[in-house]
């Protein structure tokens, strides 16, 4: 086995990220992470959260989850939509989000329709990747899935961010080989599961 799988508290193994005990990351990684989904609420947080982590570490923007999701209303991408000059100037004086103006309005700018465009770059893996090496900043996908959300006027979403995305919503399924949910894993499947709303 690889050293970048460990095994975890409850027998199982793990990409090394994800650490041996019951944590939130754990959980993050068992539940979420290489989850394929189309929900739009789902696809619109995780592309935001990764547009707010350009330039910091995964575990900061993570450790402000909760906050994102109560400062842009569940991510639901209608009231999103609705909100105004007055909510970026309330929400740059949030301290418990990461107050940057310009990303607050590009989030708020953009069209959140990412299901059928998440969708056609979904790639299918029957290898899983052997370690953390052998994983790419980013791809020929990647660099034309940004360019399509650049015509939905998304900003700061560049290949590698992008790329991240799609490891974090199961268009392509990164875990690694050994990792119980990795795609040669039996009965895991090309993306690390069935598409379902992810917690």
């Amino acid at each position: 086995m690889s050293s970048d799988v460990i095994i975890g508290h409850d027998g199982k193994p793990r990409c090394v990220w994800a650490g041996a005990g019951d944590t939130a990351f754990g959980r993050y990684h068992d539940e979420v992470w290489g989850t394929r989904t189309y929900d739009e609420s789902a696809l619109f947080e995780a592309l935001t959260l990764g547009v707010f982590q350009v330039g910091l570490s995964w575990s900061i923007v993570f450790g402000k989850r909760d906050a994102f999701r109560k400062a842009f209303r569940s991510f639901d991408v209608a009231k999103v939509a609705a909100m105004t000059e007055r909510d970026v100037d309330r929400l740059v004086q949030d301290a418990s989000i990461i107050r940057k103006r310009a990303k607050i309005q590009a989030m708020m700018s953009a069209e959140p329709t990412l299901g059928a465009l998440a969708k056609s770059y979904e790639i299918t893996r029957k290898r899983a990747p052997r370690s953390l090496a052998e994983l790419p900043k980013s791809t020929a996908q990647a660099e034309a899935f940004a360019k399509q959300l650049k015509l939905q006027r998304y900003r700061f979403v560049g290949p590698t961010s992008v790329y991240a995305f799609m490891q974090n919503i199961g268009v392509v399924n990164d875990h690694l080989h050994g990792c119980f949910r990795a795609a040669d894993q039996p009965g895991t499947g090309a993306a690390g599961a069935e598409p379902r709303r992810r917690r």
